[in-house]
């Protein structure tokens, strides 16, 4: 049985490379549904049905009418990455008016494995709410990519010495649904 894989994606250079990331997810038996943020299916706009063709699935920035059918699989767990200054404290923060935000809002309180991995420059993060909104998250269960853990900030402008690291986020997913699996059958 496939296991389907929510990839989230903010408005951030490394969402260019969501192609590949799919396909590596593919690689690793995931079904894909990809979710962007507005200004991500924005930057993405000339490759959606390329997109959507790869994996299957309609790509959505935005929520469905409540009459409208559910046009993705259930996950068994969700990825938000490239995670932006404004997608990481928006969901820390509980608010709920972007599609893939509020999605994973409630994947909190369904139990759905959840992992994030931002994309920030070091001036975002000096800003207080940053580190708070991490807390929170780590605080409700995510597995928080960053840091020592995942990514590390760059001066803005400058862009990352390092490729962001794609296959870490990945890596954890994998390790989240069997962590979890795991633990429903002990």
């Amino acid at each position: 049985m496939r296991r389907t894989l929510y990839l989230f994606g903010s408005a951030a250079p490394p969402v260019f490379d969501v192609a590949r990331v799919i396909e590596d997810a593919q690689a690793r038996g995931w079904d894909v549904c990809l979710g962007l943020t507005p200004t991500a299916a924005d930057w993405l706009a000339e490759g959606t049905d390329g997109l959507a063709a790869l994996t299957g699935h309609p790509v959505r920035s935005r929520y469905k009418r409540p009459t409208d059918p559910d046009v993705w699989p259930a996950a068994d767990a969700i990825l938000v990455a490239p995670a932006t200054f404004n997608t990481v404290n928006g969901w820390a923060l509980g608010l709920t008016d972007r599609f893939v935000v509020g999605v994973a809002a409630e994947a909190i309180g369904k139990g759905t494995p959840l992992a994030v991995m931002p994309c920030v420059n070091t001036a975002y993060v000096r800003h207080p709410q940053f580190e708070q909104s991490i807390a929170v998250l780590r605080g409700a269960g995510v597995r928080v990519l960053y840091g020592e853990d995942g990514f590390t900030p760059h001066p803005p402008g400058r862009g990352g010495a390092e490729p962001y690291p794609w296959p870490l986020a990945l890596d954890a997913v994998d390790d989240l649904v069997r962590d979890t699996a795991q633990s429903r059958r002990d």
